[in-house]
């Protein structure tokens, strides 16, 4: 039998060296060796491309440096133009996964027909209304919707005509089509589309909100409330029907804080590969927790409100 196994090698080793007279049989060795290579192997030389928004990127991009490390996975991780950006890059086919603070919309499925966004729901975060220090401290603790609409719309421009100190509301719109600026007008009027113009100075992504609004006295802006640190910037009460709501877990499980919206991460159709990797790991234990981590709810926290 040894001299078997010497003959079967030797044989085999012939025909690496004998490309002229044996290429055939050697492209066959070849094929079933690297067929014999693991399917992981192969997923986790892929790179995953994700991007879109700042407020779903926090737990997504902590997940990625767990994948990285554990399954050897090669993903990038970007937050170019917010929600629509993961959408439309996604659409586009430049992506492998978008992040998203809101619902694809029928017009994002009508711009790119060949695309199947599938939304996966990772958790629920709350819109709040942020205000600078200065602005905080002289009183003004709620809004109205009819107040907000009026500074919205440029008919309020002092805070002292809603009870605060006699300066200049400094307003940072965020910019249409984020999640956040979509959940704030859709409260405000119905539906995105019949938010009016307005010329305010935009901000894009969380961070560059909060530091606006943290640097300039009167500010006042939209950011997922995770952002509203109590120490620099401060998120509002909404004043409906006389009480004043804050966007707590609570309020936002039962939906009396009406600025709540769905967190998601988008394929196009079923994931797979490394997408379904990444899905599966935000919706398992561990990245629920990542979820919770950073300042939003977990879904079995909607779905314990939700029963009771």
């Amino acid at each position: 039998m040894l001299d078997s196994a010497y003959a079967r090698n030797h044989r085999l080793f012939y025909l690496f060296l004998s490309p002229s007279i044996h290429m055939k049989s050697a492209v066959f060795v070849l094929a079933l060796v690297f067929s014999a290579v693991p399917a992981a192997m192969t997923v986790n030389a892929e790179l995953l491309k994700i991007n879109g928004s700042t407020t779903v990127n926090l737990p997504v991009a902590e997940a990625a440096e767990i994948l990285r490390a554990e399954r050897k996975m090669d993903i990038q991780v970007d937050v170019q133009g917010g929600s629509s950006g993961g959408i439309s890059m996604l659409g586009e086919g430049l992506v492998q996964m978008g992040m998203a603070s809101k619902h694809v919309s029928a017009a994002d499925r009508a711009k790119f027909p060949k695309c199947d966004f599938v939304e996966t729901h990772i958790g629920e975060d709350a819109v709040a209304l942020i205000v600078s220090k200065d602005v905080w401290e002289s009183g003004v603790k709620a809004l109205t919707k009819e107040q907000i609409a009026g500074i919205y719309e440029g008919r309020i421009k002092n805070w002292k005509e809603v009870g605060g100190p006699n300066r200049r509301i400094a307003f940072f719109n965020k910019e249409p089509g984020r999640g956040t600026w979509e959940v704030f007008v859709h409260w405000l009027y119905g539906d995105a589309k019949k938010a009016p113009p307005v010329s305010f100075p935009e901000v894009g992504g969380n961070e560059e909100t909060r530091n606006k609004v943290a640097s300039t006295m009167g500010a006042l802006s939209q950011l997922s409330s995770s952002w509203a640190d109590g120490r620099k910037v401060f998120a509002l009460s909404l004043r409906l029907d006389g009480k004043d709501i804050l966007p707590t877990d609570e309020n936002i499980a039962t939906g009396a804080y009406p600025l709540s919206r769905p967190l998601f991460v988008l394929t196009n159709g079923k994931p797979t590969s490394g997408a379904q990797m990444m899905v599966d790991f935000l919706l398992s234990d561990r990245g629920q927790e990542l979820v919770k981590k950073h300042g939003y709810m977990k879904l079995s926290e909607l779905k314990t409100s939700e029963a009771k």
